[in-house]
């Protein structure tokens, strides 16, 4: 595929597979990493990398512990931001816009995917908060394991769904002497219809 084809696309969505698709037989690792920004209650941005779980024209999923720094930001101000960056293919996508819960039955269903020992860290883990040590963190697992020892494994209460809805999409490809390629999809709500601007690199 031609490298610039994408500046005729008209629905992000459609793009945004596409690219990731693309990502999957070419990126070496976690081809569905992603920075979430969220900022906290003095508006200072915060950021850190996590794995896309499942994306289709309602927006883009992810999942985390309620009580993490992202769970609390996320609470009081339920907006954020995403970037994909794939280096195999000199690709990035940003995505903005406002975030919601999923409902408990699609958290509950990603959770049973997950693995048994995955599952038990979400248990064992306080995320975002101090740990005394790594033995600590290994013997609330183990303390766990024994709790659940012979039956499955349920999701925790604080352990939720975020579905961010995006209002702006932009698809970005690098260029020779950075003569980049750049188009912005944009709408004034998260059902509404998109416009799309090119944009200088």
């Amino acid at each position: 595929m031609d490298k610039r084809d994408f500046t005729a696309a008209e629905d992000p969505f459609v793009l945004f597979q596409a690219w990731l698709a693309e990502a999957e037989t070419s990126e070496p690792c976690d081809p569905e990493a992603m920075a979430v920004a969220t900022a906290d209650s003095d508006g200072l941005p915060n950021v850190r990398m996590i794995l896309l779980k499942g994306v289709d024209e309602r927006g883009f999923v992810f999942y985390t512990n309620c009580g993490s720094a992202k769970g609390d930001e996320l609470s009081a101000n339920p907006k954020a931001a995403l970037l994909f960056y794939w280096k195999s293919l000199g690709r990035q996508i940003r995505v903005r816009g406002p975030v919601e819960p999923t409902t408990e039955a699609e958290a509950d269903t990603y959770f049973a995917t997950r693995r048994r020992q995955s599952r038990l860290g979400a248990w064992a883990s306080q995320q975002s908060r101090p740990l005394e040590s790594r033995a600590a963190l290994e013997k609330a697992v183990a303390r766990y394991a024994d709790d659940f020892e012979g039956r499955e494994v349920p999701r925790p209460d604080y352990w939720r769904g975020f579905r961010l809805r995006p209002v702006e999409i932009e698809f970005w490809q690098n260029g020779d002497y950075r003569l980049h390629d750049r188009i912005v999809f944009r709408r004034e709500t998260t059902d509404g219809a998109w416009t799309k601007t090119r944009l200088n690199p």
